[in-house]
């Protein structure tokens, strides 16, 4: 062999290794990439995760304000409702009272 085919020869294989180092460099710096994209992304999603749990617990905690004051409600509408049967019961007694005295209940 003589010394340009050996200089030949080398220079392909060095050309051959400076191809395969950047295609490895061109693939990890894509990998690199793809995984700070993955990162990021998973980031914004435990952020938003969290705002969603905070917004869930207000609702939540809404809810249950809001289920107490209908309760509430409900309590007055019976005792109301009590009261008003109350009354008709004491109108009727009175108007049966009128009734055997002789008189006109209406």
């Amino acid at each position: 062999m003589d010394p340009t085919t050996v200089t030949l020869v080398g220079a392909l294989v060095a050309f051959t290794g400076v191809l395969a180092t950047a295609a490895v460099a061109y693939v990890g710096k894509r990998g690199e990439l793809s995984l700070n994209s993955l990162s990021t992304l998973t980031d914004e999603l435990q952020e938003e995760r969290s705002s969603l749990k905070e917004e869930k617990a207000l609702l939540k905690e809404e809810v249950v304000e809001k289920n107490a004051a209908l309760v509430a409600k409900d309590a007055a509408l019976a005792q109301s409702a009590a009261a008003r049967a109350a009354a008709e019961a004491e109108i009727t007694r009175l108007r049966l009272i009128i009734v055997q005295l002789g008189g006109d209940p209406g």
